[in-house]
């Protein structure tokens, strides 16, 4: 098995960590108390983080198979990915409350993050010489 390959993944985990530290120190030192949020932030952290993984196997196995199309596939999944989070959306969109109005923050906040990182770990993968 080539550990190389998977660098992505692990710089993945390590991002995720630390962004998880930092949201959490955030919300502490805030006050906010995510109790009444749909989904806990734990929960998204690992629903981002899965969805993610998924999102480089699909990558790193397209890489291999034909480089030229990595960059439609990324797109692809993408799109595949936010259908599925506009899916877990729809509850925090239909309620109207201060708490909420965090949560909906919170949400789009970590997707744009993770959106983030992976267009910035695809890229890296794009930029290596075959």
């Amino acid at each position: 098995m080539n550990l190389k390959k998977y660098k992505p993944l692990l710089f993945l985990f390590v991002l995720t960590f630390i962004a998880f530290v930092v949201h959490k120190l955030f919300f502490v030192f805030l006050s906010i108390r995510d109790d009444a949020f749909v989904y806990s932030i734990e929960t998204l952290y690992l629903l981002f983080f899965g969805s993610s993984v998924l999102v480089f196997i699909v990558m790193l196995e397209v890489k291999e198979r034909s480089f030229d199309n990595v960059g439609m596939s990324f797109l692809l999944v993408t799109n595949l990915k936010l259908v599925f989070f506009y899916i877990l959306l729809k509850p925090i969109l239909e309620v109207e409350t201060y708490e909420n109005t965090i949560e909906k923050i919170n949400f789009f906040g970590m997707f744009i993050l993770f959106l983030a990182i992976e267009t910035i770990l695809t890229i890296r993968i794009l930029n290596e010489k075959q």
